[in-house]
């Protein structure tokens, strides 16, 4: 995605493209996977991370971003899979590794529909799955 797609995606979502903002963008797609507001300070050394909190916080509220729990009770971001309000039509599965600690989208994995009782109303589903991810079972 370039930085033009970058400036008009944050517009169509009602947020103003700044500098921090667009950073913040471009480092998610590069990473590709949900990170916190740590991952991102690691990653973006010449923000600080109130600036890297309220930047994913106007995210959220614009659905720029989704927002997990991982198990850990740290809030995980990961950009929205589609164009208007995140719903959960791109509902997906998530995994953490307790070993590397990092979160992984399993995009292929979607939730089974769920009965909920009678005028029970889901607004989101939050399904992480923790073990070992790949990369640390061969080590």
């Amino acid at each position: 995605m370039s930085q033009e797609e970058i400036i008009k995606h944050l517009e169509d979502k009602g947020v103003s493209p700044t500098a921090n903002r667009i950073l913040i963008y471009k480092t998610m797609l590069r990473m590709n996977r949900p990170m916190s507001v740590a991952d991102l300070e690691e990653e973006l050394i010449t923000m600080d991370k109130s600036s890297i909190f309220r930047v994913m916080t106007l995210f959220a509220q614009h659905d720029v971003v989704d927002t997990f729990e991982d198990g850990r009770a740290i809030e995980m971001y990961e950009l929205c899979g589609s164009e208007g309000k995140c719903d959960n039509s791109d509902a997906h599965l998530h995994f953490y590794c307790e070993k590397c600690h990092r979160s992984y989208c399993l995009k292929e994995l979607k939730p089974h529909d769920i009965d909920l009782p009678k005028n029970f109303i889901a607004n989101s589903y939050s399904f992480v799955v923790r073990g070992i991810c790949s990369n640390c079972k061969i080590r």
